[in-house]
């Protein structure tokens, strides 16, 4: 494992590669980040729908130790998602290393590319395939989707402030994991965690909340408020207590190692 100066200095170099990266390239890549994440939450509601009645509130810390298959996937596999892009990119920044102005065409085009990639998932396998459609599934679904857009502004903004708060450690420690399976351990627990707590991340909602829509257990416009609310924070969660934490507490540290 990677020191933590070390971490900061990889996750700076992963943020500029960010930016390099083509249109196309960030589309596909953006299309996939939301795709998978989305699968991570259909997994969830697969397995938790299956035992809640026999396990109660239990049922979804199973669903949780299911999730992060899909950000798995995209830091080991190949994938751009918005909220790990808050933090890589925001301590390139923070760095000097991008401009704020690629910094916001990055964070604007991966976001476009995950709510469609989202929103393909919740169609296509949630409604058309009927994943999400029926039964206890559905009714799990829009258990799910009802519970974040009955939060209230402020708690959708500090709910998405600490599940990005976690998403971003999460992304931190695989960049300073040296092998794959170090990766996959650094992944699982902080995205289990924040799953498991409740926090909301804006993407995952990008499949959840539409998916609901498709079974008329939602609107856009509650999709809207809720997906805005909870991006702010996690573009806080990410860059404030994420890439600027860490940029503080390890600048001098990678400067010395950089010097030796």
């Amino acid at each position: 494992m990677m020191s933590p100066a070390e971490i900061l200095s990889a996750t700076i170099h992963h943020g500029q590669e960010k930016i390099k990266r083509p249109f196309l390239e960030k589309a596909v890549l953006g299309f996939i980040g939301g795709a998978m994440i989305s699968f991570g939450y259909l997994l969830y509601i697969r397995s938790v729908a299956s035992v809640v009645e026999q396990l109660g509130t239990l049922a979804s810390l199973i669903g949780a130790s299911v999730f992060p298959i899909g950000l798995i996937v995209i830091l080991l596999g190949g994938g751009e998602l918005i909220t790990s892009n808050m933090t890589a990119v925001a301590t390139s920044f923070f760095a000097k290393r991008v401009s704020l102005v690629d910094l916001l065409k990055n964070w604007l085009v991966i976001t476009l590319f995950n709510v469609v990639g989202a929103i393909f998932v919740a169609y296509v396998f949630g409604h058309l395939l009927g994943l999400t459609s029926t039964g206890a599934f559905k009714e799990e679904l829009l258990r799910l989707a009802q519970g974040k857009i009955a939060a209230s502004w402020s708690q959708e903004l500090l709910s998405g402030m600490g599940c990005n708060w976690f998403v971003g450690i999460a992304m931190w420690m695989c960049y300073g994991a040296r092998d794959a399976a170090g990766k996959i351990l650094a992944i699982w627990f902080p995205i289990m965690a924040f799953v498991a707590i409740g926090f909301q991340h804006s993407v995952a909602n990008a499949f959840v909340i539409p998916a609901a829509i498709f079974e008329n257990g939602a609107t856009w416009l509650d999709f809207g408020h809720n997906f805005l609310f909870v991006y702010l924070g996690n573009v806080l969660g990410g860059t404030v207590f994420v890439a600027g934490f860490y940029t503080l507490g390890y600048r001098r540290q990678m400067k010395e190692l950089k010097n030796k």
